[in-house]
C-alpha cells in the first residue's frame, strides 16, 4: 500500500478466550457464521440461499436480539418509497425509490429516552440503583448519578419543558458545561418529543449564533461557565450575545457550576451539585427572559410520562463542526440514533454489565450523544469529565482511568500525539489494567502514534477501535470488531448492517483492487441523516450528487490485501499538485514517521509552476532540535515517498498547532494564515494563540 508501508504488520492478535468473550462472538455462534467476512456479507448483503442475511434482515433482527424497547410494533423493517419531512423546506426531488430517503421502522412507537433511562429506573430493574453517570470536574469534585436519579431529573426537565409550551417537533437549545445535568436536559427533550440541539461549549459567539439563527429554539438551556485548565470559562455573557444577534429564544435556562448565577428559592434537585450563590452580579441576567435552574427545573414534579413517538420522529438536530463552510443541520430520528448506537457500543465496543465507558468529547459534538445513548441502552455507566487533559499535569487522563477503573478509553489520535510528546513516564506511574478496550475517531492515525497508544495505554493488549463515519449518521461506516487482529492504524471494516464500498471516479468499484479511492455507502441505515434541516435539496446535493445511488462521503479510503480497511484524510482536502492527488494525512504521515516528529500539518497554497504546492508544518519531539538540515531530511523524506512534486515546497517548525478542544487540527486555519488570509470563524478553538506562531514562522 503506497500510503502506509511498513505497517502490513499484524500488531494485535487477540487471544482465543478474549475473542470468544466477546459479544460479536456470541451473536456470530447465534446465527451460525463461521468468520469475519461472511460475518460482513451476511450483515451487509443478501446471500442467495440464506434467508438470514442483508442489510434489512440485520436491521430487524437487531432489535429484539439488543432487547430493544418499541411501544408498537413496527410494519415493516423499512419503506424505501418514504419522503423526507425534516427541516423548513419544501421537499422536492425524484429519488423517493432510492435510499435517499428510507423511512425505517414506518409504523411503530418508541421513544429514546425510554429505552436509555426510563425502564432502567423501574422498581423491578436490576439497574435502578446503578451509576449511570460518573462525573469529575476539573477541580477534582465527583458526583454519581444513579439511574433512578437520573430519571427523576429528566422527568422535571421534560415537566419544565411542558410548562414552557415545548411541543413534539419543537426545538430545544443545550449550550451547556459538561456537568451530568447535560445528559437529563437530552432526556428530558427526548421525553416530550422535542428536537434536541446540542451546541459545542466551546462556541464563541458567532457559530453560537449560527446554530441558534438556522435551529430557532425557543427554550436554552446553558450555565454560568465551567473550569478549563484552572481558570473560569463564562458561557452566560457569549449564549445573551448569540441570542440578541438572533432571536427566537423566549426563555433561558442557567445552569449554576461556578456559583455566579442569580439566587433563587424554587428549591433544590435532589441531583444537583452544591454551590454558593454570593456574587448576584457577576453573571449578565435578564429578568424578563432568564430563570435558574433551580427554580425552572429544580421545583417540578418528578415524575413525567414519556410520551409514544412514531419511529421517524426527530429527535436530534446535530451540526457539523463548522471548521470548513457553512455547517449543516443534520436530523436525526429516535429510532435511528437508538438502533445504532447501542448496536455500535454493544459490538465494537463490547459493552459488559461491569463496563465504565469513557470518550473525550463534548455534549455538543455527535460522539457526546452517541457515548450516553450507546451505554445507556444496557444500562451502563458513562464517566464524564470536565476539563482540559493535561490539566493540572499531562496524566490527567491516564490518572481518570486509574481512579475510576475505566474499561473503554476513547480520543482523537491529535490529542494521543500531544500527551505522547509528555513522555511515558506519565502513563507508567497509573494504573491501567482496568482497560479492555480503546477507541478513536476524528482522523487518520500515524502509526507510532498508534502503537504508542496500544503499547504504552493499552498494555499491548487492548484493541484500539478506530472507527470512521459521522454527525450525518450518528456512528460509523468502518469499525473494526474486538475480536479481530488489527495492523496498525486500520479501521478493520465495514460495520455490521453497514453496505459500504470503494469507488474510483466513475462510481465503479475498486475495493478488490488495492487502490485507493472515494469511501461510499450504498445504501441507508436506521440512522442516516432524515435529511438537512435547511431542506432536501442541499442534503441531496451534498450526498447523493456525485453517483447515482451512492452516499459520497467524501474520505479517500483503501483495502488491502489481508482485507484490512485504512482512511487516508478528506477527499475534498486533497492537494492536487501538477495533476496529481495526495491527502494532507500522506504526507503527515510520512513526517510523522521521523523519530524527530510528533506531529505534522500539510497545506496546499499557489504555485505558478504546479498550481499547488505542498507547506509543511512540524512540531518535534522534545529531545529534538530544529536545523535546516532536519529540515531538509524531512523534505526529502516527502520526496522519496510521494515523489518529487509532492516534496514541500517550505518546511516549518512550530511548537503547536491550532486545535478544536476536540483535538482536531483545523487545516484551514493554518492554510489561511500562511496566504495571508483571514482565517474565519476560529470560535470552536482550543488555543489561538498558535495562529500567532504560525505567523512567525512564516
Amino acid at each position: 500500500m503506497d500510503s502506509y508501508e511498513g505497517i502490513d504488520e499484524v500488531v494485535h492478535e487477540p487471544t482465543e478466550a478474549f475473542a470468544e468473550s466477546t459479544n460479536v462472538a456470541a451473536f456470530m455462534r447465534e446465527y451460525g457464521i463461521d468468520d469475519y467476512e461472511e460475518l460482513i456479507e451476511r450483515t451487509t448483503s443478501e446471500v442467495p440461499g440464506e434467508p438470514e442475511s442483508g442489510v434489512d434482515w440485520f436491521w430487524d433482527e437487531i432489535v429484539d436480539y439488543l432487547d430493544l424497547d418499541f411501544y408498537t410494533d413496527y410494519d415493516a423493517v423499512r419503506d424505501g418509497a418514504a419522503r423526507s419531512s425534516a427541516g423548513n423546506q419544501t421537499q422536492s426531488g425524484d429519488d423517493a425509490d432510492g435510499p435517499q430517503f428510507s423511512d425505517w421502522y414506518p409504523g411503530g412507537e418508541v421513544n429514546v429516552a425510554h429505552n436509555v433511562v426510563d425502564r432502567h429506573a423501574t422498581v423491578s430493574s436490576p439497574n435502578r440503583n446503578r451509576v449511570a453517570l460518573l462525573w469529575e470536574g476539573e477541580p477534582g469534585d465527583v458526583r454519581e448519578i444513579t439511574y433512578y436519579e437520573l430519571r427523576r431529573q429528566s422527568d422535571r426537565v421534560a415537566n419544565y419543558l411542558t410548562e414552557a409550551g415545548i411541543e413534539t417537533g419543537d426545538t430545544v437549545g443545550l449550550y451547556m458545561p459538561m456537568v451530568p445535568e447535560v445528559v437529563s436536559i437530552l432526556y428530558g427533550c427526548l421525553k416530550v418529543g422535542a428536537i434536541a440541539v446540542p451546541i459545542f461549549s466551546g462556541f464563541g459567539r458567532k457559530a453560537t449564533a449560527t446554530r441558534i439563527d438556522d435551529g430557532e429554539p425557543s427554550v436554552l438551556f446553558t450555565g454560568d461557565g465551567f473550569y478549563r485548565r484552572g481558570d473560569e470559562v463564562r458561557l452566560k455573557g457569549t449564549a445573551d450575545e448569540a441570542v440578541a444577534d438572533t432571536g427566537h429564544v423566549e426563555e433561558v435556562v442557567v445552569y449554576d457550576r461556578l456559583g455566579a448565577t442569580p439566587a433563587s428559592d424554587g428549591g433544590a434537585d435532589d441531583t444537583e451539585a452544591d454551590g454558593g450563590v454570593d456574587d448576584v452580579d457577576s453573571v449578565p441576567w435578564n429578568d424578563d427572559r432568564d430563570r435558574t435552574w433551580t427554580e425552572a427545573v429544580g421545583s417540578q414534579p418528578s415524575t413525567y410520562e414519556t410520551k409514544r413517538l412514531p419511529s421517524d420522529q426527530e429527535s436530534l438536530l446535530l451540526y457539523s463542526s463548522g471548521t470548513t463552510g457553512e455547517p449543516k443541520g443534520i436530523v436525526h430520528t429516535h429510532a435511528g440514533v437508538l438502533t445504532q448506537c447501542a448496536k455500535e457500543i454493544h459490538f465494537g465496543f463490547d459493552q459488559k454489565p461491569a463496563d465504565r465507558f469513557f470518550w473525550v468529547s463534548d455534549i455538543g459534538w455527535m460522539m457526546g450523544p452517541w457515548t450516553l445513548i450507546g451505554n445507556h441502552a444496557f444500562g451502563g455507566t458513562v464517566v464524564m469529565y470536565e476539563g482540559a487533559p493535561d490539566h493540572p499535569e499531562p496524566d490527567r487522563f491516564w490518572e481518570l482511568i486509574d481512579r475510576h477503573s475505566i474499561t473503554q478509553f476513547g480520543i482523537s489520535p491529535t490529542a494521543i500525539r500531544a500527551l505522547r510528546k509528555h513522555g511515558d513516564e506519565w502513563v507508567e506511574a497509573h494504573d491501567l489494567s482496568s482497560l479492555r478496550i480503546l477507541g478513536s475517531t476524528g482522523e487518520p492515525w500515524d502509526p507510532q502514534s498508534w502503537r504508542w497508544f496500544y503499547e504504552a495505554v493499552g498494555g499491548g493488549e487492548c484493541p484500539i477501535i478506530n472507527i470512521s463515519g459521522g454527525t450525518e449518521i450518528c456512528g460509523c461506516f468502518l469499525m473494526p470488531m474486538p475480536n479481530q487482529p488489527l495492523k496498525p492504524c486500520t479501521l478493520g471494516g465495514p460495520g455490521l448492517g453497514m453496505d459500504i464500498d470503494i469507488v474510483d471516479e466513475t462510481g465503479a468499484s475498486i475495493r478488490e483492487s488495492g487502490e485507493r479511492g472515494y469511501l461510499v455507502a450504498r445504501d441507508s441505515c436506521p440512522s442516516m441523516t432524515k435529511s438537512l434541516w435547511s431542506g432536501d435539496e442541499r442534503y441531496l446535493e451534498e450526498y447523493w450528487s456525485t453517483w447515482p445511488d451512492l452516499w459520497d462521503h467524501g474520505d479517500f479510503a483503501q483495502k488491502d490485501a489481508d482485507g484490512f480497511w485504512f482512511l487516508h484524510g478528506r477527499a475534498d482536502d486533497a492537494l492536487n499538485v501538477a495533476g496529481r492527488k495526495v491527502g494532507p494525512a500522506e504526507i503527515e504521515g510520512v513526517l510523522i514517521d521521523h523519530g524527530a516528529v510528533n506531529q505534522a500539518a500539510a497545506v496546499g497554497v499557489p504555485d505558478d509552476t504546479t498550481g499547488t504546492a505542498v507547506v509543511a508544518y512540524v512540531v518535534l519531539e522534545p529531545d529534538a532540535e530544529p536545523s535546516d538540515d532536519l529540515r531538509e531530511e524531512l523534505r526529502a523524506l516527502v520526496g522519496d515517498e510521494h515523489g518529487k512534486p509532492f516534496r514541500p515546497r517550505e518546511l516549518l517548525f512550530v511548537d503547536a498547532f491550532p486545535k478544536t478542544q476536540s483535538g482536531k487540527i483545523i487545516r484551514r486555519a493554518i492554510g489561511s494564515v500562511y496566504n495571508g488570509e483571514d482565517p474565519g470563524d476560529l470560535s470552536s478553538m482550543e488555543n489561538p494563540e498558535a495562529l500567532d506562531a504560525l505567523r512567525d514562522a512564516a
